[in-house]
C-alpha cells in the first residue's frame, strides 16, 4: 500500500492475524448485536464469503449502541453477555473478533473476553477510557473522531504507549461537514500512516449522515464500497465495513450498512484492487 518511503509501521497482531499491510484486514460485521442467534448467523454467512473470497476478516458487533440518536432506540443486550457471545463466536469459527467500548468498566468488562476493543470516535479523547482499554493488553482501536484532524492523533498514541501497550491502530470515519453530513478525506490516510500509525478505513461510518432522519441516523450506503474502493487505492491498512441480511430492517444504523448479498462482489473488488496498487 502508499506508504512515506521514510516510515516504518508497526506489525500489529490481531488474534491468529496481523494488520501489517501486506494484505487488508477486514472488520466486517454487523452494527448492533439484535439477538444471539442473528450473531451466529451473521458470523458464519460472513465467514463463508471470506473465505469464498480469500480475504481475512475480524467480526464485529456492538453490545450496546450507547450513542443513538433517539432515547427510544434499540440498545443491545449489554457488555458482559454481548462480550462473552463474541468470545465464543471467535473461539468457535476461529476469527478474532471486536466490539466498542464506552466506559473504563466496560473496557475491563469486553478486555477479557475480544481480540481488539474499540473506541469510540465520539470518546476518542476520554483519557480514563483509552487507558483502561490500553491496561487490558487487548490491542486497541480507536476511531478517529468527527472533530480531530489527522495529525491530532499522535496525543492518543502517546496516552496508549504511555499506558504500556504498543498494540494500538486508528480508524478514519470522516469529518463533520456542515450539518448532518460527514466527509472523507482520503490524504488522512497518508497523513495517519506518515506518523507511523496503522490505519483502517470505516467506509459505513464515513456515508452516514448523523440525525439525517430526525430521530435517526441517515446515510448512503450504496456509496460505501465506493469510498472503500478509494481508500485501498489511496493506501489503509485495512477496510471497516457493516453488513447485515436485510439493511432495511436492521436494528441500527441499516441506511448505512452493506447487504450481505452484495458482500462477496465487494470484497473481491478491494482484494484487486489492493493487489494492483501493490504490484
Amino acid at each position: 500500500m502508499t506508504i512515506p518511503p521514510h516510515v516504518a509501521l508497526p506489525v500489529i497482531p490481531v488474534g491468529p492475524l496481523s494488520l501489517d499491510g501486506t494484505k487488508p484486514l477486514f472488520i466486517l460485521g454487523p452494527c448492533v448485536m439484535e439477538s444471539e442467534a442473528f450473531v451466529w448467523d451473521m458470523a458464519r454467512a460472513i465467514q463463508q464469503v471470506a473465505e469464498e473470497v480469500g480475504v481475512r476478516f475480524v467480526f464485529k458487533a456492538s453490545y450496546d449502541k450507547a450513542n443513538r440518536t433517539s432515547g427510544g432506540a434499540y440498545r443491545g443486550p449489554g457488555c458482559e453477555a454481548g462480550a462473552a457471545l463474541l468470545a465464543e463466536v471467535g473461539r468457535e469459527l476461529g476469527v478474532p473478533v471486536t466490539t466498542d467500548v464506552h466506559s473504563p468498566e466496560e473496557a475491563r468488562v469486553a478486555g477479557k473476553y475480544v481480540d481488539v476493543l474499540q473506541i469510540p470516535a465520539f470518546l476518542c479523547r476520554q483519557t480514563d477510557l483509552i487507558l483502561a482499554a490500553a491496561e487490558t493488553g487487548r490491542v486497541v482501536n480507536v476511531k478517529k473522531g468527527q472533530f480531530l484532524a489527522p495529525w491530532d492523533v499522535k496525543n492518543i498514541a502517546d496516552k496508549i504507549k504511555g499506558a504500556g501497550n504498543d498494540r494500538f491502530f486508528f480508524t478514519e470515519r470522516g469529518a463533520s461537514f456542515g450539518y448532518n453530513n460527514l466527509v472523507a478525506d482520503m490524504r488522512s490516510l497518508y497523513w495517519i500512516r506518515e506518523q507511523g500509525y496503522r490505519v483502517v478505513f470505516d467506509a459505513t461510518h464515513s456515508v452516514q449522515r448523523p440525525g439525517g432522519l430526525g430521530g435517526s441516523t441517515g446515510g448512503d450506503g450504496h456509496l460505501a464500497p465506493v469510498l472503500a474502493r478509494a481508500a485501498v487505492a489511496a493506501g489503509c491498512d485495512g477496510i471497516f465495513m457493516e453488513t447485515h441480511f436485510d439493511p432495511a430492517k436492521a436494528l441500527s444504523d441499516g441506511p448505512n450498512q452493506v447487504p450481505l448479498s452484495d458482500l462477496g462482489k465487494v470484497l473481491r473488488q478491494l482484494r484487486s484492487l489492493h493487489e494492483l496498487v501493490n504490484d
